[in-house]
């Protein structure tokens, strides 16, 4: 009788420890970009959907962006086509590190998810040419700083705004680009925005095939986001 209690006793303490265990382990998500990342509500669709998936206590959130910058303000070894201007200056980089090290600080990190909105600038500055370089860069150099070579990574692809090329020269270039890197990995995914772009946007305003995102644009590019990540992450766990 005290065997069979004492087996008890053992296998409790085991799954106490087991839950606790996991409990421990937080899935990171760090967004980020420019304007249409700045317009992304994490609270509206994308926190939730994560939350929902692996627990609002599994998940750590993590977002930076900047209306208008150029990939160059977040990628260190950023290069320009030719000559030696414009040159890398990755500020934004820093600050988004300086967010993400405090948030993980003393968490154990189960799994990183790096999800990236923006080009729209490099396609105005008709910097598409380095933008593939850069982009792959941009997720070396997060996953060196962050020792993860297990890292994810979404890709929003640029919408539908100027697919003839006439205010952005490399627009539909950079579109492919993104399409191509997200394609590339297991790890890696894209998510289309070319729908998200009609509608109303948060001043009340009805827009169609807009730079930006309407008011339920974003919602669902939130949703769009989350959804990919879960895939990822649940593809990696078969």
């Amino acid at each position: 009788m005290k065997s069979k209690y004492a087996i008890l006793l053992c296998l409790t303490a085991f799954l106490l420890t087991s839950c606790n265990s996991k409990q421990d382990e937080k899935h990171l998500f760090i967004l980020s970009g420019q304007s249409n990342m700045v317009g992304l509500r994490l609270e509206e669709s994308f926190t939730p959907t994560i939350a929902n998936a692996f627990g609002k206590e599994n998940v750590i959130v993590v977002k930076n962006a900047l209306g208008g910058a150029p990939i160059r303000r977040w990628y260190k070894d950023w290069k320009p086509p030719e000559g030696n201007k414009p040159r890398a200056q990755p500020a934004l980089y820093d600050s988004l590190m300086t967010r993400v090290n405090a948030a993980i600080q003393d968490k154990k990190i189960t799994t990183v998810t790096f999800i990236w909105m923006q080009g729209e600038r490099d396609a105005r500055e008709q910097l598409g040419e380095v933008y593939k370089k850069s982009l792959i860069g941009l997720y070396n150099q997060l996953s060196n700083d962050l020792h993860r070579k297990d890292m994810n990574f979404i890709i929003g692809r640029l919408s539908d705004f100027d697919m003839m090329n006439e205010k952005y020269p490399h627009w539909t270039m950079i579109r492919d680009i993104q399409v191509k890197v997200g394609t590339s990995n297991p790890r890696f995914g894209w998510i289309n925005t070319d729908d998200l772009n009609d509608g109303f946007n948060r001043q009340g305003k009805e827009i169609h095939n807009d730079l930006h995102m309407s008011v339920k644009g974003y919602e669902t590019m939130g949703k769009r986001f989350a959804n990919e990540s879960i895939r990822i992450l649940r593809s990696d766990e078969k």
